[in-house]
């Protein structure tokens, strides 16, 4: 008897079948999900919802629409959150590797970053001559609100900050504010200590300036984190520093993923170096070096290059192989080469070193 009655009720309208989402992973190229959304979940027609009068009701139940096409409509939508905005700012005498590193490593984790010049120009000559081209003035930034202010050090670039009235009611306002402020190397001692803004936070910084830190709150270590404030120790912890501000800003995983990128996680069983036909170098002068940059180089690469070079008192020379002595590297940082590569064709080289990719623009 069941039977029949299933046979006389009328059965479901059937709706059209889902269409698969195809997952895109992220790319500068964003779509819009809402015209997947309006064409997978388009309304469709309400079914009736008469049913033929019997001696014993049914269970067989109206057709409804599947409950679940609006919240998988909400779900297939995005929600735009607020980019995280970092201000680096840059003078005369910053330590080029600290600012690089910092900008680089915090935009490949999709942090807005500023980098702001407190001089009356935005090229700046950073301490180991590496010339830099800030986006903007830092009298600019004096009205804006920063999810994180990043500090450089060097010398006497930690000073040339530490001077900076605008930079200074930022960083103070950033702090009052409880919102990230950090500082690298000179910089915890040199720029933040006057200002007044570590007080009762335990900090460290380079090892020269331990001294001018106060004793009880200074720790020897190369991060830490006190609150909203994070301090590093020099060149050499800048990878550690800027991934630790991008675990603060977006999470582990993304620091993760970063420092994966960036190769800083070897394999315990890969050697440090391994040389084939080995040559021995023996120089009766200072030894000379090239190193030709073009649009898109890798910047981390072209600064600790030079910077690291140059302190060991190598005369390197940085060659643009573009129109212009001023490049644009791979994360957005504007670095102005010595010469073009034409006029260093005539001298001779005991190193030429290419920086990765290394691709003429025109």
């Amino acid at each position: 008897m069941e039977s029949m009655l299933c046979l006389l009720s009328p059965s479901p309208t059937k709706l059209p079948p889902f269409k698969k989402l195809t997952s895109f992973s992220a790319s500068k190229t964003t779509f819009s999900s809402l015209s997947f959304a309006s064409m997978i979940f388009s309304p469709q027609p309400k079914p009736s919802t008469k049913i033929r009068s019997s001696s014993k009701p049914t269970k067989t139940p109206s057709p409804k629409t599947p409950t679940t096409s609006t919240s998988a409509q909400e779900s297939s939508t995005p929600v735009s959150l607020p980019l995280k905005k970092v201000l680096v700012p840059i003078g005369f005498g910053t330590e080029e590797m600290e600012a690089v590193i910092i900008v680089d490593v915090l935009r490949r984790a999709g942090a807005e970053v500023i980098v702001a010049s407190v001089e009356p120009q935005l090229e700046v000559e950073a301490a180991g001559g590496t010339r830099l081209v800030a986006d903007t003035s830092i009298s600019k930034c004096a009205n804006e609100v920063f999810d994180l202010v990043a500090l450089p050090g060097g010398m006497p670039g930690s000073a040339r900050l530490r001077d900076c009235e605008v930079l200074r009611k930022i960083t103070i306002k950033q702090a009052e504010g409880k919102r990230l402020y950090g500082a690298i190397c000179a910089a915890p001692a040199i720029t933040l200590l006057p200002w007044g803004l570590l007080r009762r936070k335990q900090m460290t910084g380079h090892p020269a300036f331990m001294d001018k830190l106060p004793t009880f709150w200074a720790v020897a270590s190369k991060i830490q984190v006190s609150g909203e404030l994070t301090t590093s120790r020099g060149p050499g912890t800048s990878f550690e520093f800027a991934l630790s501000l991008v675990d603060q800003l977006f999470g582990e995983s993304v620091a993760k993923e970063i420092g994966q990128l960036l190769l800083m996680q070897a394999d315990d069983d890969t050697q440090r170096k391994e040389e084939y036909n080995k040559v021995e170098w023996f120089f009766d002068h200072n030894p000379r070096v090239l190193l030709p940059i073009a649009n898109g180089s890798e910047e981390i690469e072209i600064v600790a290059i030079v910077d690291i070079l140059r302190r060991a008192k190598v005369d390197v020379v940085v060659a643009s192989i573009e129109n212009s002595v001023q490049i644009l590297a791979s994360q957005g940082i504007k670095i102005v080469a010595d010469m073009l590569i034409g006029d260093a064709a005539d001298s001779v080289y005991d190193l030429i070193i290419l920086p990765m990719p290394l691709v003429h623009s025109n």
